[in-house]
């Protein structure tokens, strides 16, 4: 068994439970599977903002995944029960049916398929380019990267981070040109006042920027660092269809695309 640094143990009859009261279905859908409150241990890491993170003010542990996984719990009735572990320890631990369920953004590859089985995509993720509206140097990755004197921001450790170390520069984390940043906010800050000249973000949320900029925004060149996440359970999990089904549902009557505003956008935007 793997070490945990902390174990949740939370029913989630209703998605209102943690707060997802937009969300909230109030009753099980008649056309799901009902799983009759069957406890169902996730593991969780904590650690990807905002899909899943310890809010500092609250001590809380919250995110997009934890909204969808109450919605999904309120759906086919299913008590959750989260437990932490590292990213490393997470798909051996799963595989070996240490626990029912992981979840902390696993993009959903092949070479994965072979220890874990994954749910449907629930979320796509595809980064973008954002420049000053003014910006006239570059309209690519390949023009960012040949100008020596261009910086981009970004916060260290996620995606848009690495996106742009690997997919856009030379490979190097510690490369000079990246001015890292404590939240995405002040990276769009950064590129707003001309400190930077280039931030990433996924779609939702850079066209939302672009959005409310009124004109000193701009996306650029085409979409990058493309990855579908999954839910991942052990080899043959009973579980892996009910979930699919809450997932479809939640596709079809707008709530994975609310999700996507809360987290994506109004989370970000909000600082």
């Amino acid at each position: 068994m793997t070490q945990k640094a902390q174990k949740q143990a939370v029913q989630l009859a209703t998605a209102a439970t943690i707060g997802l009261s937009v969300f909230a279905t109030g009753a099980l859908a008649a056309d799901l599977p009902d799983l009759e409150a069957r406890e169902v241990v996730v593991s969780v890491e904590n650690a990807y903002p905002p899909l899943q993170f310890v809010e500092p003010s609250s001590g809380n542990a919250i995110g997009w995944e934890y909204d969808a996984m109450a919605e999904i719990a309120a759906r086919i009735n299913i008590t959750v029960v989260y437990e932490t572990t590292s990213w490393d320890a997470m798909i051996p631990a799963v595989s070996d049916g240490q626990y029912d369920m992981g979840m902390t953004g696993i993009t959903i590859r092949d070479d994965r398929k072979e220890k874990v089985d994954f749910s449907d995509s629930y979320l796509t993720s595809q980064m973008r380019m954002i420049v000053a509206g003014d910006e006239t140097r570059f309209d690519d990755a390949k023009g960012f990267a040949a100008d020596t004197d261009l910086l981009a921001g970004a916060q260290p450790g996620t995606t848009p981070f690495y996106v742009t170390v690997y997919d856009i520069l030379d490979g190097d984390e510690a490369n000079p040109r990246i001015k890292l940043f404590e939240t995405f906010g002040a990276a769009i800050q950064a590129l707003r006042t001309g400190d930077v000249d280039l931030a990433l973000s996924d779609s939702t949320a850079a066209n939302g920027y672009v959005q409310a900029s009124d004109g000193a925004l701009k996306i650029v060149g085409e979409p990058l660092g493309t990855e579908d996440f999954g839910f991942i359970f052990p080899k043959d999990s009973e579980l892996v269809a009910p979930i699919n089904a809450a997932i479809a549902s939640m596709a079809a009557d707008g709530t994975l695309e609310a999700l996507n505003t809360k987290w994506f956008l109004e989370y970000k935007l909000g600082g």
